[in-house]
């Protein structure tokens, strides 16, 4: 195509530089644009499940991981603990976990897969606080001269035992939450999967 009048062809490659200038930077506009409506790296792992191991962790001792933005506790239990969980169960508002929803494998009195690991999220079910640990029993725990063992919450007075479940007569309405999780391995668990407790 050849132009015959000067100022013709110069308007038109005026017209097709601008218009192409102009689509760059539409382009380069949007791109950052459609890229902030992608989730986030953060936002990708908040939901993701997390490969946790608990081969260091020795009895008696708790470690807590975060799992969707919340706090999740495994507690290695001792036997000394473990036994003390049968002997408190008129003390508790739902000892056998029925009133709210578990996983199949949390109904049972360690409330949990294998007896000598919990693993629980760490919120209160009464306002969302986050309980403390107070592993100590009896009166050295500073609660009370019976006490087995397990979580008070500074806010409200909620008190739980050693496998997550609520005390009567507190504020808090259910045992704490068992979150999905199995064992890959003797030493790893995966919190966020549910493999009906493979």
């Amino acid at each position: 195509m050849s132009c015959d009048d000067k100022v013709d062809c110069g308007r038109r490659r005026l017209l097709v530089a601008t218009s192409v200038a102009g689509g760059v930077a539409g382009v380069a506009a949007v791109v950052p644009f459609v890229s902030s409506l992608a989730p986030s790296e953060r936002a990708k792992s908040a939901g993701a499940p997390v490969e946790v191991d608990i081969s260091k962790l020795q009895p008696g001792e708790m470690m807590t991981v975060e799992w969707r933005g919340k706090p999740v506790w495994i507690i290695h239990r001792t036997k000394e603990m473990l036994d003390n969980l049968s002997k408190h169960d008129d003390k508790l508002a739902d000892p056998k976990s029925e009133r709210h929803q578990q996983p199949d494998y949390a109904k049972n009195e360690y409330r949990s897969i294998k007896p000598e690991y919990l693993v629980a999220i760490g919120i209160c079910t009464h306002l969302g606080c986050s309980p403390t640990e107070k592993f100590k029993t009896g009166a050295e725990s500073g609660i009370d001269a019976d006490w087995p063992g397990g979580f008070l919450c500074p806010c409200h007075g909620s008190t739980f035992d050693l496998a997550g479940r609520v005390f009567k007569n507190k504020p808090a309405p259910d045992n704490l939450e068992i979150p999905p999780h199995y064992y890959l391995s003797d030493a790893k668990i995966l919190i966020g999967e549910d493999k009906k407790g493979a």
